[in-house]
């Protein structure tokens, strides 16, 4: 059982930046593709961005340039840098990890962290 948990939300001016975190148990990177997500409310939940079990990374256009996403698998953690933030960034920010290393296929989620970016 794959858990994760979400930290470093917050409330930040336009402009400016947060750091999030996302703890998984176990060692779960190279067997999952590791995302974060986004939903605003009464908007569709929308992929920010995705690090592959090979380490390929990729980003929304909405996202590009202004956020980036990390691992340290050491420590079994995945990271989302948010620079630049606008207001169209506020939603609710979740990690999640698809598994496909066993059939069938497994995505487990966190509990998600609120960002809220005023003007």
């Amino acid at each position: 059982q794959v858990q994760l948990v979400e930290s470093g939300g917050g409330s930040v001016q336009a402009g400016g930046s947060l750091k999030l975190s996302c703890a998984a148990s176990g060692y779960i990177f190279s067997k999952c593709e590791m995302s974060w997500y986004r939903q605003a409310p009464g908007q569709e939940r929308e992929r920010v961005s995705t690090i592959s079990e090979d380490g390929f990374i990729s980003y929304a256009d909405s996202v590009k340039g202004r956020f980036t996403t990390s691992q340290d698998t050491d420590k079994s953690m995945m990271y989302l840098q948010m620079n630049s933030l606008k207001t169209e960034d506020t939603a609710i920010y979740c990690c999640s990890a698809f598994c496909q290393d066993d059939w069938p296929p497994k995505i487990y989620w966190g509990q998600g962290t609120q960002v809220t970016v005023s003007s």
